[in-house]
């Protein structure tokens, strides 16, 4: 199982708190991470607001190469829509490639804050076709280290020779799918996929398994086990653990459904996403303290055992999914995400290394 550190720099909830000491916290956290063996830390790309600012990742990123000394390197995603120039994100993941020593992992997200769409000045409802066309220039401008001339309806790209020479980024590419279009995209473009868990398990297992199935059907091969982020809260108290869960993981998914505007009329008109229009449905007939009590409920957290349980029945439906840990959230205090972090890493990290292949796995 590989397990990783998702990092989403949020300062909404942290009441007094300097951008600076939101930076210094999570390093210490993916510094603590790399020391510990993690096998990943993914950091998101968002924009503006304090749900979470991370405006470039591949520059954060480039940052922890020099800092760390093992730990992979991924974007969580970079929004190619935002990033309006293709070329650049195949060169930006070209050089942090190249200064970490091959450790970079290319994660491609569509962006779902509208809020950052405007501020972009990119409609969102050409998310989809920019994606789409975007995607393949970038793959095989880092698989052949040319991104060949093109003329699109978004883009128009001379033949340009990528430097750094790209080494190939094949199995070390992930795409954001909240959605089944976006898995089925996902498979398309050969990508692993990677989700927020948000949706009951047997829906993510449903959607993996249309995604493998497309995925098989375009390259002939396996893919890989999907990776799932959960906002996660370990502690040998567990009354501590609850009263914290309840109060921060709970806070968290209020910050998402603000960010996003989770309960808005806007997605059912929104082009290429309509399937969220549903979902918005569903969050206004729950009402947000039902909505913020079921997310709750869905992520991984209590005693090591606790966890250790929850993390099997996970594993029964997604197999050998790859797991990425948030530990940091909502105004949850530093010690408390320290102190999560560390039991986690002695208490059930060496326990999960220790699993072999699961039988959904193998059945796959």
């Amino acid at each position: 199982m590989d397990i990783g550190l998702m990092q989403i720099m949020q300062k909404w909830g942290y009441d007094g708190m300097t951008d600076e000491e939101v930076y210094d916290e999570e390093l210490k956290l993916v510094m603590a991470a790399d020391e510990y063996g993690f096998d990943s830390t993914w950091v998101v790309e968002h924009h503006f607001e304090d749900y979470s600012m991370c405006p470039d990742n591949f520059v954060y990123l480039a940052y922890l190469a020099a800092k760390t000394k093992r730990i992979k390197l991924a974007t969580g995603a970079v929004i190619v829509p935002w990033n309006t120039q293709p070329l650049r994100i195949a060169e930006k993941a070209a050089l942090l490639d190249q200064i970490s020593g091959g450790r970079a992992i290319l994660g491609l997200g569509r962006g779902l804050s509208r809020r950052e769409f405007n501020q972009f000045g990119v409609d969102m409802d050409e998310s989809r076709e920019r994606f789409d066309e975007a995607v393949p220039m970038i793959l095989e401008a880092l698989e052949t280290g040319v991104m060949e001339e093109h003329h699109g309806k978004y883009f128009d790209q001379p033949r340009a020779v990528i430097r750094p020479r790209p080494k190939s980024f094949d199995g070390r590419v992930a795409q954001i799918a909240m959605s089944p279009e976006s898995g089925q995209e996902a498979a398309k473009h050969g990508a692993r996929l990677m989700a927020f868990n948000y949706i009951p398990i047997e829906q993510q297992k449903a959607e993996y398994e249309a995604y493998a199935a497309t995925f098989r059907k375009n390259h002939n091969k396996e893919p890989e086990p999907m990776v799932l982020s959960e906002v996660m809260l370990c502690d040998k108290d567990a009354t501590r653990c609850e009263d914290n869960a309840r109060k921060y993981i709970g806070g968290y998914m209020l910050s998402v459904m603000h960010h996003y505007e989770l309960m808005g009329e806007h997605f059912k008109d929104a082009k290429g996403y309509e399937a969220y229009g549903d979902a918005v449905d569903a969050l206004n007939s729950a009402g947000l303290e039902s909505a913020a009590d079921t997310y709750v409920s869905q992520q991984i957290w209590g005693t090591p055992q606790q966890m250790l349980d929850k993390l099997e029945r996970r594993r029964s439906y997604l197999g050998d999914a790859g797991l990425l840990c948030i530990f940091r959230c909502a105004g949850l205090p530093f010690e408390d995400a320290k102190r999560s972090m560390d039991t986690f890493a002695t208490e059930v990290m060496p326990e999960l290394r220790s699993w072999g292949p699961s039988a959904t796995t193998e059945a796959a």
